[in-house]
């Protein structure tokens, strides 16, 4: 049997650092896609305007030309433009390559992925038979309740003398 590509195997990896601040398609923008773009830029890979490297956070503004500001009042930021275009295109690819990759494996491996798609589907039928359940349960519960409340039960009638 083949092994996986190190680039594959990386990818599975678990990773210890604890990533913090703005993010971008779930990735950091300050620690991974300015160091990543800025090497792109240098690689002549990528031309990336130098201002929105330089500051990627921009003031959101409505089409009147107004800052926008959100529910808390606070003023509204959005990504520079040629980074989230740019962060758009490697998530395009990045997905083309898992698509590939998986491809390649159920092509090379036919019969130890579909092995692996039976084995997961046996185990998850029992999962999902109870998530079904459970929400049959939840739902009918809604129903009683929706009809408790349509139809109060009557209250009993005091007698009151003149």
């Amino acid at each position: 049997m083949n092994e996986s590509p190190n680039y594959i195997k990386t990818l599975l990896m678990p990773s210890t650092k604890q990533q913090m601040g703005r993010r971008v398609w779930s990735i950091d923008l300050e620690s991974v896609w300015l160091p990543f773009f800025t090497a792109t830029n240098t690689m002549k890979d990528t031309a990336i305007p130098a201002d929105a490297l330089g500051c990627p956070i921009r003031l959101a503004y409505a089409k009147d030309g107004s800052i926008k500001f959100g529910r808390n009042g606070r003023p509204t930021t959005r990504v520079a433009k040629p980074i989230s275009q740019n962060v758009s295109l490697v998530r395009e690819n990045f997905v083309a390559t898992l698509k590939s990759y998986a491809e390649q494996v159920a092509n090379d491996h036919q019969e130890d992925y579909a092995l692996q798609i039976q084995l997961a589907q046996e185990a998850g039928k029992p999962i999902a038979e109870h998530d079904q359940a459970e929400v049959s349960k939840a739902i009918q519960q809604q129903i009683e309740q929706a009809i408790a409340q349509a139809n109060p039960p009557e209250a009993e009638k005091e007698l009151v003398t003149a």
